[in-house]
């Protein structure tokens, strides 16, 4: 009986199985949370990035911006964009204007005084600076493209699901956008950004 006790006291102890089993629970609770979109930074994106590639969806805004305060309060919140979003993307909100040292693929990127806006930002968005902007990104941070303006949950739909589900790579949007039929409930208005605090 000492020796069966022995046994399965040392089995238990070194077998890394059963204590994976929360582990696990803990990853796939977090996989499955879908209350809000699991928004990350730069340096969380790249270590995941590193272990399970998956596209990216960076959202690019600045503080003062109304219309990116619209769409996170709105869009951003719609439970079917944040299953998917969650599903099928890495998520990273970037502040355009704030004063971070980004570490971004091996590079450095700062704060360009002339614009006040991070060289990541510029380049993201290829010079053209317009808030909000979300960029696509492929596996591995690949062919960013940016996607410029505020869109309520209904077009998000149509460019997520056209990206996510690699539609991009065998048909043209406007072929795509022609027969597309919106499936989540978008039952918020867009109003001016006045009315949300724009300055």
């Amino acid at each position: 009986m000492k020796r069966l006790l022995i046994t399965l006291f040392a089995f238990v102890l070194f077998n890394p199985f059963l204590f994976a089993g929360d582990k696990n629970k803990k990853i796939a609770a977090e996989q499955t949370d879908d209350k809000e979109i699991h928004w990350l930074t730069w340096d969380e994106a790249q270590v995941k990035m590193k272990h399970i590639p998956k596209k990216v969806w960076v959202d690019v805004y600045t503080d003062w911006c109304g219309w990116c305060k619209r769409m996170d309060a709105t869009t951003f919140k719609n439970p079917d964009l944040v299953r998917y979003m969650n599903q099928k993307f890495y998520a990273v909100r970037f502040n355009a204007e704030k004063d971070d040292h980004i570490m971004f693929l091996g590079k450095q990127y700062d704060i360009v005084p002339q614009t006040r806006t991070s060289q990541l930002a510029i380049d993201l968005m290829h010079g053209q600076l317009s808030y909000p902007t979300g960029i696509f990104m492929e596996e591995g941070f690949q062919n960013p493209q940016p996607v410029p303006g505020y869109h309520p949950t209904q077009e998000m739909e149509m460019i997520l699901r056209y990206l996510g589900d690699n539609t991009y790579k065998t048909t043209k949007f406007e072929e795509y956008q022609k027969t597309f039929t919106p499936t989540w409930n978008d039952n918020a208005t867009p109003k001016s950004p006045a009315s949300i605090g724009a300055h």
